[in-house]
């Protein structure tokens, strides 16, 4: 059996959840929205841009709060 923890994390606390045993994996949905590059940010212990503001999240308002992220670097 697998446990996936999620919500609320960031990269230090989901480290240690899995080093602890509390969960196998922990999954990132929010922080993927303002960090395409989520994944590089980790690797190579970047900043994170601000959550996104959820009232733009799927609105026909166009790219604003949802692909309008800056990619690190």
């Amino acid at each position: 059996n697998t446990l996936i923890g999620n919500c609320g994390y960031t990269q230090e606390t989901a480290e240690q959840a899995v080093a602890d045993g509390h969960a196998d994996l922990i999954a990132f949905g929010r922080p993927f929205i303002s960090n395409p590059d989520l994944v590089e940010r980790f690797k190579n212990k970047l900043p994170l841009n601000p959550e996104a503001d959820m009232t733009t999240w799927y609105t026909p308002a166009g790219r604003e709060g949802y692909t309008d992220f800056a990619r690190a670097g």
